[in-house]
């Protein structure tokens, strides 16, 4: 497919962008305690500029310290800052991309243990995620935040950014000014939507005043707010008619608010592109460039989006931090190269590998975040290097090490690659992982990596191989604990369901209610099996990202899955169970089939027995602990740029 459409030019204002290709604001956190500009930040940007992409959007930075949102969030509400975002620009330039500033105020979506004062906003209706009653902004305060934002805009000219973007979307203060659903004053700022446009319309007015017609505003909304009365497509296309005629020079359609949270990030189980339709309205109702965004991860989807013109730019956020080469490598025709966003919900949204594993960056690409010091660099001593296991450690560490010079061969007992991970990609939503294990293989194969799938390593086969590394790389096993009648003929394991072994009866039992368990109830559910799922906790997938959950749980209810907690299994039964609950006993019975999903152990077998044999043992991923692919891919990728 040609894609000359994502790289066709366009103007936003005065400033031409060198192609279609966006990289939004997203909090990084990788600036300073104080608000300032780090070179860790500065490293983030630059690779994505590097990486081809026509404009980069600095995460939101706050106008004023009450609308601070995040404990690590960036400020501009002084001349302090200037600096930093002055270097930042500086070095992205260098690299023919365009930079804008968003600006932004929390309102009401913040806490006073934050910012040491009561939130504000324009009226006094608590968010309903934060629950803080916010003060009521006097009409004189809303004209003080205006000139706040004009201010903000022009110490970011000042700095040498190209433009600015104003915060409107995700239910901040010029949101929440915006809607009905958090707006009933009755001045000039609420009312009609005339009224309740007022201060996005100063604000830009504002900042026309201050910055000149040569520094673009780029507006950024919401299309939808996705709470009952908060702001539909329907209303937006009429605000966006409005910003147009105040001077927006682009609008930057996205959605959602607080209170709808897993629609502003969504997850694997939320659509490509699911947001491209609200831009599209937007765009019938305007004449000036419109931005998508919403979980585009495919240059082909891009590319339609564009052709068809139902947007006119792209903004790709986590595939942006998954891969910030994105753009070049679609100008290269290198496609089976995109490092994927893959929709985990893990490491982009606070999950952490460990304590010094801080700010943004990905599960599949460990090196976001780290672009200054997490390097892959050329080895001056190559070394023979054996990988046993397949897994997305493994693989991970194969084609790093291999790109560094080292002779690295992978042994694999299954016939395929992806270990876990690879079953990870069978239950509903979850085939994005798929493309992560081809990646990993596809990347081995440009550097030599050699595969030898079906193939059980054993000590022998090590010191024939005589190899100067060996990666242990074996991952985990399921936990089967000892518990009476558990080897009954009823009883299998979630993976060899998942993996097509094994096809359970109409009614089934899973006990297990961490990830595995409720992806296979999510998994037969859609077959339309009866299920019931018991966890011995009280809460089930305590662990997983709430966003994923949110859809998943919606899933479960539809299907008409029974979850029970605080369930300690006693005994198994021939169709069932004998549990404890409460101090009691109790019985689960007439099931077809009991699906264990009790957690996984770490499986090495090799470590002791090949000591002797190799100069270097490693261990890596769950043969050291059972965990999940997050922490695996990473110490892949941490140990193959050591060795």
């Amino acid at each position: 497919m040609n894609f000359s459409s994502l790289f066709l030019p366009i103007k936003i204002g005065t400033m031409e962008v060198k192609n279609r290709l966006v990289v939004p604001a997203m909090g990084s956190g990788l600036g300073n305690p104080d608000g300032t500009v780090s070179q860790r930040l500065i490293d983030y940007w630059v690779a994505r500029a590097k990486g081809g992409f026509g404009l980069l959007i600095t995460e939101f930075v706050f106008v004023d310290p009450p609308g601070k949102a995040v404990p690590d969030q960036l400020g501009i509400w002084k001349d302090d800052f200037i600096p930093g975002f002055k270097k930042l620009a500086e070095e992205v330039h260098k690299h023919g991309a365009k930079i804008a500033l968003q600006i932004h105020h929390a309102g009401r979506q913040t806490s006073q243990q934050l910012t040491g004062v009561q939130p504000v906003a324009p009226s006094p209706l608590p968010c309903p995620v934060g629950k803080e009653v916010p003060r009521e902004l006097t009409t004189e305060e809303v004209y003080q935040l205006i000139e706040k934002f004009g201010d903000a805009a022009l110490r970011a000219k000042r700095a040498g950014y190209d433009a600015v973007e104003i915060h409107a979307g995700h239910g901040y203060l010029v949101t929440q000014f915006m809607s009905s659903y958090s707006n009933r004053r009755m001045d000039e700022f609420g009312g009609s939507l005339h009224g309740r446009m007022n201060f996005a319309v100063k604000i830009i007015e504002n900042v026309k005043t201050k910055t000149g017609n040569d520094f673009p505003v780029i507006f950024r909304m919401s299309g939808e707010e996705r709470v009952p009365g908060g702001r539909t497509i329907e209303e937006s296309r009429a605000a966006a008619r409005i910003l147009e005629e105040a001077g927006a020079d682009a609008i930057h359609v996205s959605t959602g608010v607080y209170a709808s949270m897993p629609w502003i990030v969504a997850p694997a189980s939320v659509a490509p592109g699911y947001n491209v339709n609200a831009a599209a309205e937007i765009k019938k109702s305007v004449d000036i460039p419109v931005l998508a965004v919403g979980r585009i991860n495919d240059p082909y989807l891009a590319e339609d989006i564009i052709r068809t013109g139902k947007a006119d730019l792209i903004s790709l956020g986590r595939q942006s931090i998954a891969d910030p080469e994105f753009p070049n490598k679609v100008a290269a025709g290198l496609i089976d190269e995109i490092s994927p966003c893959i929709a985990c919900m893990q490491r982009c949204q606070g999950e952490r590998v460990d304590a010094e594993d801080t700010g943004i960056s990905c599960l599949v690409n460990p090196f976001t975040g780290k672009e200054g010091t997490l390097k892959i660099e050329k080895t001056q001593a190559p070394k023979k290097i054996m990988i046993i296991g397949a897994g997305p450690g493994g693989l991970e560490a194969a084609w790093i090490a291999a790109q560094r010079g080292h002779k690295v061969t992978v042994f694999e007992k299954q016939a395929s690659p992806g270990g876990q991970y690879r079953t990870g990609a069978i239950p509903p939503f979850k085939h994005d992982i798929a493309r992560a294990i081809k990646y990993f293989v596809q990347m081995g194969k440009k550097f030599g990596v050699e595969y030898r799938f079906g193939t059980e390593v054993t000590a022998e086969m090590v010191a024939k191989e005589k190899p100067d590394v060996a990666i242990i790389a074996t991952g985990s096993q399921p936990v089967v604990p000892k518990i009476e009648g558990i080897d009954g003929p009823r009883i299998v394991q979630a993976v060899d369901v998942l993996e097509g072994k094994v096809y359970p009866g109409e009614k089934v039992l899973i006990i297990g209610g961490g990830l595995v368990g409720v992806e296979t109830a999510d998994f037969l559910g859609e077959r339309q099996h009866k299920v019931t799922l018991v966890d011995m906790l009280p809460q089930i997938a305590a662990g997983e990202n709430p966003s994923t959950k949110y859809f998943l749980f919606e899933r479960l209810k539809n299907y008409g899955v029974t979850l029970l907690t605080d369930i300690k299994v006693k005994s198994f039964l021939e169709d069932g169970i004998l549990y404890e609950k409460d101090h009691q006993e109790h019985k689960l019975e007439g099931f077809d089939s009991i699906v264990l999903a009790m957690g996984v152990k770490a499986y090495n077998p090799l470590e002791e027995k090949i000591k002797g044999l190799v100069p270097q043992v490693f261990v890596i991923g769950d043969a050291v602990k059972a965990r999940k692919a997050l922490e695996a891919i990473a110490e892949g990728a941490r140990l193959a740029v050591s060795i």
